[in-house]
């Protein structure tokens, strides 16, 4: 039987999502990974008991996460109903729809009736009677907003959610969804877009701006792009690695000589401020509190104390900055 340590939430800062009155913790789990059946069940428990223990109480899920699909939340809700039942309250549960999940017209995008047959499967799966918060995990072009944003707001008002967030949306689509949902009286209280020291769009392209402006939080998924920004392409690629495994996500190809020394150099910056290299970028994605929360993914019980160790040093000075600028915008 678990049992949590009572000092769980003595280290662990939490930020306030927005205008809500949400909190998450500045480190979430994300199950995208490491939470299909090739992983064993040993292995998963101890990953997030290991999170819960160090006061990560957010657990972040899509409805195709596994592989395959549907994996991840089935094995969440084991867990679930195995070592988290007394503490089900203590947790933020996040699901999403929008990519492909089943065959078919209805299987993906962000129709109606898309969305709200997804989120059904997903309380199945996790054994749950509502997430706390659904996304609409992607815009769809060919669906009316109103009736994407009307189904988040139907899931609010069913008790089978209760926040509703957009992820992978442009500032002007972020802008629009949260007038709809503001209308409906649904607040959009979340948005998770791919963020990192290597990927500056939402920078680059207002959306950092258009989330303060419109006081909706902000959970940035990727903030390690995908393993490129840890100690383990510092010498090329291994070949147990992802992008020598040819992933969707990460290949050979983006693995230059020139972007390997410039990581070199980053960790170079993190050394000297007594961090690795991942935890340099974890604490570059939280640096002065616009980012509500950064989503980590783990192997191991161990990689979830490394991703938390970068929260003792968020701080940089106007130097650092610079340096990291000058590298990941040659």
């Amino acid at each position: 039987m678990y049992t949590a340590p009572s000092d769980r939430y003595d280290d662990m800062p939490y930020r306030r999502s927005g205008h809500s009155g949400l909190k998450l913790p500045a480190l979430s789990l994300g199950l995208w990974h490491n939470f299909g059946p090739d992983r064993t069940a040993h292995s998963q428990r101890a990953i997030l008991r290991r999170a819960f223990d160090l006061g990560i109480t957010h657990f972040d899920l899509a409805n195709n996460y596994g592989p395959p699909p549907g994996s991840a939340e089935s094995a969440l809700g084991d867990f679930l109903r195995t070592d988290f039942a007394p503490y089900r309250d203590e947790l933020v549960i996040s699901t999403k729809a929008g990519y492909l999940m089943w065959p078919g017209p209805y299987g993906e995008w962000g129709s109606r009736k898309y969305l709200l047959s997804s989120l059904d499967q997903s309380l199945r799966r996790l054994g749950l009677d509502h997430v706390d918060i659904f996304y609409s995990h992607r815009f769809d072009p060919h669906t009316p907003l109103e009736e994407t944003m009307g189904a988040l707001h139907t899931a609010v008002q069913q008790g089978k959610a209760l926040y509703a967030g957009v992820s992978n949306y442009s500032a002007e689509q972020t802008r629009e969804a949260a007038r709809i949902l503001g209308e409906l009286g649904t607040p959009l209280t979340l948005h998770q877009p791919r963020y990192s020291m290597l990927d500056r769009r939402p920078e680059d392209e207002g959306l950092l701006d258009a989330l303060d402006e419109l006081r909706i939080g902000t959970i940035a998924y990727s903030p390690l792009e995908q393993g490129l920004l840890t100690a383990r392409y510092l010498d090329g690629i291994p070949e147990d690695s992802r992008a020598a495994s040819d992933s969707p996500f990460l290949n050979r190809d983006a693995v230059t000589e020139d972007l390997v020394t410039r990581l070199r150099a980053l960790n170079d910056i993190a050394a000297s401020r007594g961090q690795t290299l991942a935890q340099l970028a974890l604490a570059w994605v939280l640096r002065g509190g616009r980012v509500t929360s950064a989503l980590v993914g783990a192997s191991s019980p161990r990689q979830v104390e490394d991703s938390v160790a970068a929260l003792r040093h968020l701080d940089f000075d106007t130097e650092e900055l610079a340096l990291v600028d000058a590298l990941v915008r040659p």
